[in-house]
């Protein structure tokens, strides 16, 4: 991974840490994939996609990365899977502590429990919103409770898990898995209410770890176990705005991609996705400090706007 490099290439003043309100960590680990390796290559792939990426983004007005947004050096831990969850607690908390809105890049998806950990630790209430072809809910899978198969086993014991897009995974899963929080591909297909039903699940703090097998490998192939039948570009993102408008998204992580040097469509998406998301969380901080402002302000004209603008809306 370059050194020295700022997240999507943006100016230094704006990847400064004691100035930004984003942190970015990248965690560079494959150490218990079980099919297709090459997800340690995966932040090199985003990133180097994000410096191609236009940071205008149209649909919220905004250039999110005027927020400041700070590259962490990569998490190198590779000696246990173990040891490289609790690198990944200590550093998540450390930048929580420092106030700062704190996400992940992985990597495949056990670098998640030690995210969790730190996420649960710092906030109160903390629903974990599982987005993801796998449930990942083994207790132990390849000799260690810190495998991929077994990311959000722990979130299922600690927190409020809801998971979405669920279309693999094995029997043993299903004596553990709370089958009311859970969205299956298959009903979320012939259920047109199926975000809203997902919104009245979770709690105010919400942490979104994003498997990127949710999406269809039709425009997501680049993951180390694609599945059909998943999240198409459009739904995913209405979905996701829908979270950001409604609750307070206190971080997220996305993990699993497995970067292919013949098509890099795929890193792409990653990418816009990891900036809309970002988009999403700093447009609604927005309008909320703006709401605060109309409220504070009786007698400003906007706020007849913004109640005819409500009554309109149906």
């Amino acid at each position: 991974m370059k050194t020295n490099r700022t997240y999507a290439g943006i100016p230094e003043k704006f990847g400064k840490l004691e100035t930004s309100k984003i942190v970015l960590i990248p965690v560079p680990y494959d150490g218990t994939s079980t099919w297709q390796k090459g997800a340690d290559k995966g932040p090199e792939a985003f990133l180097n996609a994000s410096e191609n990426m236009e940071l205008y983004d149209i649909e919220t007005d905004s250039e999110v990365y005027l927020e400041g947004i700070y590259l962490t050096p990569p998490i190198t831990e590779t000696s246990s899977p173990e040891e490289m969850v609790d690198v990944v607690h200590e550093t998540a908390k450390k930048y929580i502590n420092k106030n700062k809105f704190v996400t992940l890049f992985g990597g495949e998806h056990s670098i998640s429990i030690g995210t969790i950990r730190a996420f649960n630790e710092c906030f109160d209430n903390l629903t974990v919103l599982h987005i993801d072809a796998h449930a990942d809910l083994r207790k132990e899978y390849g000799g260690s409770t810190c495998n991929h198969a077994c990311a959000v086993y722990e979130a299922n014991q600690n927190t409020n898990l809801v998971q979405v897009g669920i279309r693999s995974m094995d029997i043993s899963e299903t004596r553990v898995m709370n089958r009311d929080k859970v969205f299956f591909a298959h009903e979320m297909a012939a259920n047109e209410y199926w975000i809203d039903e997902v919104l009245d699940l979770l709690t105010g703090n919400v942490f979104i770890t994003f498997d990127l097998d949710a999406i269809d490998p039709s425009i997501m192939p680049s993951t180390g176990t694609p599945e059909p039948g998943g999240l198409f570009w459009y739904e995913t993102l209405e979905f996701l705005r829908k979270v950001f408008e409604q609750k307070n998204v206190v971080g997220f992580d996305i993990v699993e991609l497995c970067p292919n040097e013949q098509d890099k469509s795929s890193d792409f998406l990653a990418a816009k996705l990891y900036y809309k998301m970002l988009s999403y969380k700093f447009l609604q901080e927005k309008e909320d400090d703006d709401y605060d402002h109309e409220e504070d302000n009786s007698d400003s004209p906007f706020n007849k706007l913004s109640k005819f603008k409500d009554d309109d809306e149906y």
